[in-house]
């Protein structure tokens, strides 16, 4: 059995409402992550949402969506309410504002999971290319261990360089996760946690309750679509790639 994709999409959102919709290309934010995902090999794609319009937007290019409850707090919640009707051992979950998010990154996670059942969850990193990313509170930034696994998430700048000598490689987090499928279905359960809460950064939970987090190296990068700068450009890099 291949893992399930599941892309939590929902209407609402403050700085770019219905964004799932907005169109890039012609096509709404939501069916170029479907797309995208389902190019990975072996997986089942999913959208878990609480809106009709974006059920019926999946519906209408071919994609499968399923109503997840109102009171979800979270996409990781839509997503544990989808896996608990699956029996994948593996779930990915792929946010519905990632366009750009390529099938290898999906493949690459899975893949992991797959022959690491001892490890609950999984991400992927990429090094900070923009120097102006390092100060963006929206660029999300994380350090690891020797081993690859998660110290700290934040959306500040860390590590701190004290000597420009000895500044050290800086990694930006990246909006898919992995999950063995047991974890997945307990992590809703888990308390909210103080860092996670000041950071506004879910991920936070996972470490502050013990569970340790892998972080896979990829050379791919994604821009999430959060505000209408975000969607323009999207589109001009969609169109770059495009010719």
């Amino acid at each position: 059995m291949g893992a399930l994709v599941v892309i939590p999409a929902r209407y609402g959102s403050t700085r770019l409402p219905g964004k799932p919709l907005a169109l890039l290309q012609g096509r709404p934010v939501i069916q170029h992550v479907y797309e995208q995902a389902a190019r990975a090999k072996d997986v089942e794609v999913v959208v878990a949402t609480d809106d009709e319009r974006i059920m019926q937007a999946v519906a209408g290019f071919g994609g499968k969506a399923v109503m997840t409850s109102v009171s979800a707090r979270s996409g990781t919640d839509r997503v544990a309410e989808v896996a608990r009707a699956h029996q994948a051992a593996v779930v990915i979950n792929v946010q519905g504002d990632e366009p750009l998010v390529q099938p290898e990154m999906v493949g690459q996670l899975a893949s992991f999971l797959e022959q690491h059942s001892a490890v609950p969850m999984a991400s992927l990193m990429t090094k900070l290319q923009r120097p102006a990313d390092l100060a963006n509170p929206n660029v999300v930034k994380v350090v690891v261990d020797q081993d690859g696994f998660a110290l700290y998430f934040s959306r500040s700048p860390v590590p701190f360089a004290r000597s420009k000598e000895r500044a050290p490689d800086y990694w930006k987090h990246l909006g898919i996760y992995g999950y063995q499928r047991h974890f997945l279905l307990q992590f809703p359960h888990l308390e909210p946690t103080p860092l996670e809460q000041a950071e506004q950064l879910e991920q936070l939970r996972a470490l502050e309750h013990g569970y340790r987090i892998k972080l896979l190296q990829t050379a791919h990068d994604t821009v999430g679509v959060d505000t209408p700068d975000d969607l323009k450009q999207v589109e001009q890099l969609l169109a770059a790639a495009h010719g």
